[in-house]
């Protein structure tokens, strides 16, 4: 479903506490522009906060003139001006303080959640969800202003949530459902009817709750969300200059000014709330300030009024969603696991992770971004991300593994973890990259004041387990009341003889009789406490390590796919190694995958996929996809896959490409001919049908004696494309075709005789008896072009080949081929009464009716299955591809249905559909066909049908798919004789084409269709659209001249004209003419 419209943003902020994220974080957010999630045009900002504890109001002023100086200097102002805020819509990003369980913050904490739709796969943070949300959902219909969100919130907001902007001023809060409980240790909304603020709570008494409570019980939590209008945006920006709010923005701070901490909602938001008084207000102080700061409170009385004279009489309204969700990701182990996992769950949470053995994976577990060789147990309640594991491993119930590498897996062999968290980490110590690993317990706390235990149990217990001394962990004159989690030093950074890892940390679980080896290693090594490691952890190494991850599990995804041949679309993976710049390693992925492949399918999609990543290298430059793919420098290296030498081939292709790469014009002349090389194995792998092509010897007819045979067009009336290799034989086709007269006649046709003369003559034209193209073939030479479909005469010489009256290759001249098996040469004509590009068959038709008459004037009779792998064989000798419908409809008699099993060899199995007595006639007085005087170009429809198709696009396999189904179902509505539910099936028919084939109904055409849709049960352009005949069935019998006289009437339609059609019953038809008689 396509992504509605949402925000063009003007800048996006995220704004962040350390200095040295700001590159790593800026780099984000471009890589998220580049996967479309955020509009081109947007300015992108990361904004390092201007103290470490500014607070959340202080932060989003500082972002706000940020933004506004940028968009100054962008145009043309030399001071800050809010005047850019006028036609502005601005998004900021609040990344929050640290948090114990992602290095890199809340943000960027990924969840166990795809997006299908993405044109780009990625794994899926916080902050792409909060992206979505404020972009899709909150967004919208906005005026321009300031949007402010938090990013330590999981969200969940309803696609069109309800909140009204008509006559909006002031500012807005948007609020979610939360339970009374869960209110007692969070900020909530105090409103009126009309939605004004009153009051904001923050850890209200149950008096306080219970006034904000809602008529169904719940109560509107704060969400960490604000909108600010251009007019309150100004004036508060307006606050930048004056002291002490100053302090706040960079540009007070590089003045000297000393910090001020504010709060968004409890310091920004609300002096404009309509219950607060002056008074109060100003004796007020938020509540991420704390009780300590006793010294400040004067400096922040002063914030605070500069606030009250600036802001008070700007309008503070609440929009509350509903059906909307809100959970604070708390610094407790026990609430992440409960949000990243599905308690009851059928199976396990597998995202953008390759596993080797699924079943050691417990419903209720989840695993993002990792890849798990060998067998690895996972418990309910367990999480694993961004980890590269290698079994026998063991996790019980309530962990939390991340940032774990092969190398680690040994120091988990043997062991079953349980409630434990354990995490890898990338630090730079004294400008050294290097690793360090953290294990605490699903119930310890990471507060000052908590629980006062470590890995589940009292810190007394484990001194006396671990032999572990408090000394160890904290200096002898720290505060007892300051000795907790967070301060001890526990986790090793640097051992002075080896690396560190997990084992460093592992063994306090369960102490061995080492005689205290273990313990004496941990005291040796430069230990950590929490706090002292964050300043330490090299952001940018995490992130890129991920990213190493993920397209790691990715490889062995595309391989995967591909060796099972599964229906899933590999462009998303593809666009992602692309646009963050890692193409090389897909590329040999898929080179391997393409030589090791048994199967000449999937190693023509390994191909295609090769092309696509070409294709998307050139982002949109360097010409259309399709196109040719006949340069020496690449049809040289074809030969080995002609000559079955696949590997090599591959090989001698990815050589090529390597010269190919340095432009979009010749990466997009690389991508076809690798489309190019890609047909060579379908080619192959429908020349298994040959084995389905047997004839019978007859009576050689005497020289000058000919042949004749006379066929029907077809009418396709449901299933085509799904007959298209490699559909045919990937997915299974089914196509229900109609063999027809058109205008009383049976307009294509064949005739072959032998002759004296060891040549050939070749004849071609509209009718028998008017041949206009004459060519006569003397020499193995003149037969070169007959894989060229462009070529006057091709497919008559593809003819001679493909029967075995010549060897082109051989070394024996034509003359002595043909005198010394047959006595001299063959004369051959071919008709079609059809123009070309028609729509109904002409080209495949044509050569089953010319292979017919040239096997029998050889002395070879052909039965009409095996005519129909024949032609099969015969096209792609000739390299046109195509499927098998055409010669099906038009060689086989009637109504019928022919199918194909997604299985190689080719096969392709007819069923005559048997409809009521008289309903034939009934057909033919309410079928039609309309020349629409437009030429089709099924080539070009073709390469894009067969890339969407090797690129599995959902929209497409899905497609493919519906029309198998329904060609089953248009069947049993011919055995029922319903003429209204088929008209249903062809108009249902030709939006199917037109999803498969984009492009094929041309505008004179689609206006002639409205015309006539009121006179008609359904309608469709034959084939594969594009142009030639439109074929209707009328609502009344004998339309003709009705319809001609509708037409008539309508401007534009060109040179169209209206055929009378009847079901042809006779299908192929084969005559020997007596010598001497007319044809």
């Amino acid at each position: 479903m396509e992504q509605p419209k949402g925000v063009d943003w003007t800048v996006i902020i995220l704004t962040c506490q350390y200095k040295d994220s700001v590159q790593v974080f800026q780099r984000e957010l471009e890589v998220r522009q580049k996967r479309e999630q955020i509009p081109a045009g947007t300015l992108l900002l990361a904004v390092e906060d201007p103290e470490m504890r500014v607070g959340s109001g202080g932060a989003t002023l500082n972002a706000l003139l940020v933004a506004a100086e940028h968009l100054s200097a962008r145009e043309g102002f030399t001071v800050v001006t809010s005047d850019v805020l006028q036609l502005a819509w601005i998004l900021i990003l609040h990344m929050g303080r640290d948090f114990p369980f992602d290095d890199c913050g809340r943000a960027f904490t990924c969840l166990p959640v795809e997006n299908p739709q993405a044109p780009v796969e990625a794994v899926v943070c916080n902050l792409d969800c909060l992206l979505d949300i404020m972009t899709h959902r909150l967004g919208p219909g906005s005026p321009p202003g300031v949007w402010v969100c938090s990013t330590d919130m999981l969200l969940s907001v309803p696609p069109n949530p309800g909140i009204r902007w008509d006559g909006f001023r002031g500012a807005r809060v948007i609020a979610l459902p939360g339970s009374v409980a869960y209110a007692r240790n969070h900020g909530i909304y105090l409103s009126d009817s009309q939605g004004f603020v009153l009051d904001i709570y923050y850890q209200g008494t149950e008096a306080e709750i219970q006034r904000c409570a809602r008529p169904d019980g719940r109560v509107p939590l704060v969400s960490g969300i604000a909108f600010f209008s251009v007019e309150t945006a100004e004036r508060l920006l307006a606050t930048h200059v004056s002291p002490p709010l100053d302090a706040c923005t960079y540009m007070g701070l590089d003045s000297g000014a000393r910090p001020v901490q504010l709060s968004l909602f409890f310091d920004i938001l609300l002096c404009m709330a309509r219950n607060v008084s002056k008074e109060d207000f100003l004796v007020g102080r938020p509540p991420e300030m704390g009780q300590g700061d006793v010294g400040v409170a004067g400096y922040l009385q002063g914030a605070r009024a500069e606030l009250w004279r600036e802001l008070r009489d700007q309008p503070l309204t609440m929009a509350y969603v509903p059906d909307g969700s809100y959970s604070y990701m708390t610094s407790l182990a026990s609430d992440l696991l409960r949000s990243l996992t599905i308690p009851g769950a059928p199976r396990a949470q597998i995202v953008h992770s390759q596993v080797e053995d699924l079943e050691l994976l417990e419903p209720g577990s989840s695993v993002v971004s990792c890849l798990l060789e060998g067998p690895v147990w996972l418990g309910p309640g367990s999480v694993l991300q961004h980890c590269h594991l290698q079994g026998p491993i063991h996790i019980g119930t309530g962990c939390f593994l991340s940032g774990l590498d092969i190398a680690q897996s040994e120091a988990l062999h043997g062991m079953e973890l349980r409630d434990l968290i354990l995490q890898g980490h990338h630090v730079r110590l004294h400008g050294s990259l290097g690793q360090a690993f953290t294990l605490t317990g699903r119930l310890d706390s990471w507060e000052r004041k908590g629980t006062g235990t470590y890995l589940n149990i009292p810190w007394s217990e484990f001194f006396q387990k671990t032999g572990i001394r408090d000394w160890d962990l904290w200096d002898p004159d720290m505060p007892p009341t300051e000795r907790c989690l967070l301060s001890a030093r526990l986790f090793p950074v640097l051992h002075p003889l080896r690396a560190v890892g997990p084992w460093d940390l592992l063994w306090m679980l369960d102490p061995k009789e080492d005689g205290g080896e273990a313990l004496r290693a941990w005291r040796a090594a430069w230990r950590l406490s929490w706090e002292q490691l964050q300043p330490c952890l090299d952001r940018a190494a995490t992130l890129s390590s991920r990213q190493d991850l993920f397209f790691r599990q990715a490889l062995h995804k595309a391989r995967h796919v591909l060796e099972a041949r599964q229906d899933l679309s590999l462009r998303p993976l593809i666009w992602a190694a692309v646009r963050e710049g890692c193409p090389g390693p897909l590329l040999a992925t898929l080179d391997q995958v393409a030589a090791g492949a048994g199967d000449p399918g999937v190693a023509a999609r390994a191909l295609a996929c090769v092309a696509d990543v070409l294709g998307c290298m050139a982002g949109g430059c360097g010409g259309l996809r399709s196109g040719p793919a006949a340069n020496p420098e690449w049809t040289r290296l074809f030969s080995y896959l002609e000559c079955g030498d696949l590997a090599g081939g591959v090989e001698a292709l990815a050589q090529e490409r390597d010269k190919w790469l340095s432009r979009p014009a010749l990466l997009v002349r690389a991508a076809r001919h690798y489309e190019g090389a890609e047909q060579i194995l379908i080619r192959q792998a429908v020349m298994s049908a040959q084995q389905f092509v047997s004839t019978e010897p007859v009576e050689l007819p005497a020289h000058g004696q000919w042949v004749v045979t006379e066929c029907p067009a077809r009418v396709d009336f449901s299933g085509g494309w799904s007959d298209t290799p490699p559909l045919a034989y990937e997915l299974g086709g089914a196509v229900l075709g109609l063999a027809v007269r058109v205008d009383g006649r049976r307009p294509i046709g064949a005739r072959a005789r032998r002759i004296p003369e060891p040549e050939l003559r070749l004849a071609l034209g509209p009718q028998q008896d008017k041949m206009v193209v004459k060519i006569v073939c003397q020499s193995l030479e003149d037969l070169q072009d007959y894989c060229q479909p462009h070529a006057p005469g091709a497919l008559l010489k593809a003819a001679f080949i493909c029967a075995g009256i010549v060897r082109v290759c051989s070394e024996i001249p034509l003359s002595e081929q043909v005198l010394c098996t047959f006595g001299g040469g063959f004369e051959l004509h071919t008709w079609s009464e059809l123009p070309h590009g028609s729509g109904l068959g002409t080209s495949s038709i044509l050569a089953g009716a010319a292979l017919a008459a040239l096997q029998r004037a050889a002395g070879q009779s052909v039965g009409t299955e095996a005519l129909i792998h024949a032609v099969l064989h015969l096209e792609q000798v000739l390299t046109t591809g195509g499927g098998w419908q055409d010669q099906v409809g038009g060689l086989m008699p009637g109504i019928k249905v022919g199918r194909s099993r997604a299985q190689l060899p080719l096969k392709v199995e007819v069923e005559e559909i048997t409809v009521p007595e008289g309903f034939v006639q009934k057909l033919n007085d309410h079928l039609l066909l309309v020349y629409t005087g437009k030429t089709r170009l099924a080539r070009n429809l073709l390469q894009d049908v067969l890339r969407s198709w090797y690129a599995r696009l959902p929209a497409v396999v899905q497609n493919a798919h519906s029309l198998v189904r329904q060609t089953e179902e248009c069947a049993e509505a011919f055995r029922q004789g319903n003429l209204p539910l088929l008209g249903q099936y062809l108009t249902s028919y030709w939006a199917q084409k037109k999803l498969m084939a984009p492009g094929c109904e041309p505008l004179a055409v689609r206006r002639m269709m409205d015309v006539l849709a009121p006179h008609v049960h359904g309608q469709s352009l034959a084939g594969a659209g594009g142009g030639g005949f439109l074929y209707l069935l009328t609502k009344e019998p004998r339309q003709k001249e009705t319809l001609e006289a509708v037409l008539a009437k309508t401007e534009g339609l060109g040179n169209y004209s209206i055929h009378l059609v009847e079901v042809d019953t006779q299908g192929l038809s084969l005559q020997l003419l007596e010598r001497g008689a007319s044809t």
